[in-house]
């Protein structure tokens, strides 16, 4: 905590030096100065939730934007990229409260709403990364593979159907991450057809274990 405070202490004084020197170009310019703290706030980190302070500026035109304690910012990026792989392990929506507050402190700010909204951005951006345009790019050969997950019913066999390409320039790229049931002809040939639609060439080649879902996809 002392440490971050201390980041966040410099910071303000690096920003009223530079606005000293800058004042002493312009004598009308209003005066930039410290004014206390505002209220208390909680920041979760990876290894646990402090609380603090973080200084005011007035006489600034605009509001200032602090790089290391952003406005509304109450968990660590850290912490951020946490919160997905736990929920995509099969970590219900109503364990997170209980099992972040054991590992990061009673006071993380982390609730079953804090997670059902996140799963909604995280939705969100995944159909628009999945309806993304695929035109432009140079498919040379694909990689599809079926991965089969523990969460839902596994009596009906989820799978994620998982394409990579390969580009003329050497670079790979996950092209779809889809769905399906095992992996059926009619998945297969599902995820195929949305690659069509969004603009994918002809590849040349097609890599896949000996799964014949996926082969009697290409075939139709």
């Amino acid at each position: 905590r002392a440490f971050i405070q201390s980041l966040l202490e410099a910071e303000i004084e690096d920003l009223l030096g530079r606005q000293k020197s800058e004042r002493r170009q312009l004598v009308d310019s209003p005066a930039v100065y410290r004014n206390g703290y505002g209220k208390a706030r909680k920041l979760t980190l990876g290894c646990g939730t402090i609380t603090i302070h973080r200084p005011r500026v007035r006489g600034l035109e605009k509001r200032f934007q602090s790089q290391v304690l952003p406005l509304f910012a109450r968990r660590t990026k850290e912490v951020n990229e946490l919160l997905p792989q736990l929920y995509l392990h099969g970590l219900a929506l109503g364990d997170f409260d209980l099992a972040l507050r054991g590992l990061l402190g009673q006071e993380a700010p982390i609730s079953a709403g804090t997670i059902t909204r996140l799963k909604e951005k995280w939705q969100s951006e995944w159909q628009e990364w999945r309806l993304r345009s695929l035109a432009g790019q140079e498919v040379v050969y694909l990689w599809a593979d079926g991965i089969y997950v523990k969460a839902g019913l596994e009596k009906n066999k989820a799978a994620l159907l998982v394409i990579i390409g390969g580009l003329s320039n050497g670079q790979k790229v996950v092209l779809a991450i889809e769905p399906g049931y095992r992996e059926s002809i009619e998945s297969w040939s599902a995820v195929l057809r949305d690659l069509k639609e969004r603009g994918m060439n002809q590849p040349m080649l097609a890599v896949g274990d000996g799964n014949l879902g996926l082969w009697g996809a290409l075939s139709n």
